[in-house]
């Protein structure tokens, strides 16, 4: 283990690393964050729900705090693991209890039904007229009345479903 404080420094406090030493934490610390990534759902880095933004969040910031010396290395490498395990475990729970599901990830709501924009459903979720057009527009539709159904999904996404 004498090595491995060697080159990791340890050992040392945040002030005391050099360029070796952080070099060696980012470059261990890079394949284990793919390693750790690759252990979680494929899903939390696509079309990402703002229960897999925290993840990611966290992440990076206990990684970070390992990185540079400001928390112990391999405590938290594990703290990581344990997060994405956890993560794991919820959206696992999610799959299989709707109600779960919608108080950790959230649900679409209907912003265009049958070609009539939804107003209250706009306000309460905060998208403007000119947002609610440029996803249009992004989805090449050009008027609401060409929408059967448009929802804000769960990802910040709008989708939409054309007559």
């Amino acid at each position: 283990m004498e090595w491995l404080d060697r080159l990791l420094g340890l050992s040392l406090k945040s002030e005391q690393l050099g360029f070796g030493h952080m070099t060696a934490r980012a470059a261990l610390m890079y394949v284990a964050m793919i390693a750790i990534v690759r252990l979680g759902k494929k899903r939390a880095l696509g079309d990402a729900t703002a229960f897999d933004v925290i993840l990611i969040i966290i992440l990076g910031s206990v990684a970070a705090r390992a990185m540079t010396g400001g928390a112990p290395f391999f405590p938290c490498l594990l703290a990581m693991i344990l997060m994405v395990a956890m993560h794991w475990a919820m959206s696992a729970i999610a799959r299989d209890a709707p109600s779960f599901s919608h108080w950790v990830k959230g649900h679409s709501t209907v912003l265009i039904r049958d070609g009539e924009v939804q107003s209250k459903a706009m306000h309460d979720q905060h998208v403007s007229g000119d947002d609610l057009a440029e996803d249009l527009r992004q989805k090449g539709v050009s008027d609401a009345s060409e929408v059967k159904e448009a929802r804000l999904e769960r990802s910040g996404k709008v989708s939409v479903i054309r007559k």
